[in-house]
């Protein structure tokens, strides 16, 4: 068995070692950052010229229609243009009262017309006893005390422990494999 100052030193290296990562992470968002800053404006600038071409386009297909009658797309440089049948779109401005219309018009048919979902709350099922529970079909497992290595620091941290967090389940997919 380990004794305190074993885990403190361990504690210590690997505190070391996340922080060295955490300074290469911060470094390249740092890079992140300063890439952004410097491409950001030519990036504003070739979207507003690629919105206004779009809309060019737009409305050369409109003023075509009758371009488009058979067939009604064509594919060029890479994008498909000309016309196809709109989507529909349903809009409720106000869902409670359509739902208390539905079920005061169409009685025997509102089960088609509106979803009613029931869910077991499980934070207030915790409350039951265990006997309570196994009545109703539910099995509460009380877990065990499990070793945590977490951070208290900032998202950078946070960042890397995710990133640790994965390289440990890719090694354990591995080992499985």
């Amino acid at each position: 068995m380990a004794t305190l100052g074993e885990i403190e030193e361990l504690a210590k290296q690997y505190s070391d070692a996340a922080e060295s990562l955490a300074n290469t992470v911060q470094k390249l968002e740092d890079a992140v950052e300063s890439l952004k800053r410097q491409y950001l404006p030519a990036i504003k600038r070739q979207v507003g010229i690629a919105a206004a071409k779009k809309a060019n386009l737009r409305c050369a297909l409109e003023d075509a229609r009758e371009l488009f009658k058979r067939p009604k797309t064509l594919i060029i440089h890479g994008y498909k243009v000309g016309y196809e049948k709109s989507k529909e779109k349903v809009f409720i401005e106000d869902e409670e009262l359509t739902v208390r219309l539905i079920e005061e018009k169409y009685p025997d048919m509102k089960d088609m017309y509106v979803k009613t979902k029931k869910t077991v709350k499980k934070r207030a099922v915790r409350s039951l006893s265990e006997i309570e529970c196994r009545l109703v079909g539910v099995e509460v497992k009380r877990t065990e005390d499990v070793a945590i290595i977490e951070s208290t620091a900032s998202e950078i941290t946070k960042y890397i422990d995710k990133l640790l967090r994965e390289k440990e389940e890719d090694a354990a997919e591995e080992v499985a494999a």
